[in-house]
């Protein structure tokens, strides 16, 4: 994670056609395609916490869709133009500020 760079959350190499789970229960907020992000998800969860899933190669799930913590929600991929291949990139946000992801999970 870089602010600095605005690279605003962490990119975790995976195999193409990895599932990509749900953190937490929560309700996807937003489920799109953009041209530097790709395919990508963002989930509203409990307490003002949200989760960012992009690059994947498919979305499995649509706005508004719950989903509960673990659930398949998407296929990793190398989708829009800010990626050098199959990874995630993940982000983690609480009350509107991006937050460093490794500081919370183990990856």
């Amino acid at each position: 994670m870089s602010v600095e760079k605005n690279h605003l959350g962490i990119d975790i190499i995976v195999p193409k056609n990895t599932e990509v789970k749900s953190i937490m229960d929560g309700y996807i907020i937003s489920a799109d395609w953009t041209q530097e992000t790709g395919n990508s998800l963002v989930i509203q969860h409990h307490n003002e916490v949200l989760s960012v899933y992009r690059h994947n190669s498919k979305l499995l799930k649509k706005a508004g869709d719950y989903v509960k913590a673990g659930e398949v929600v998407a296929i990793a991929g190398n989708s829009g133009e800010l990626t050098n291949g199959p990874h995630l990139h993940f982000e983690l946000w609480y009350q509107g500020k991006a937050m460093n992801p490794e500081d919370y999970m183990r990856f």
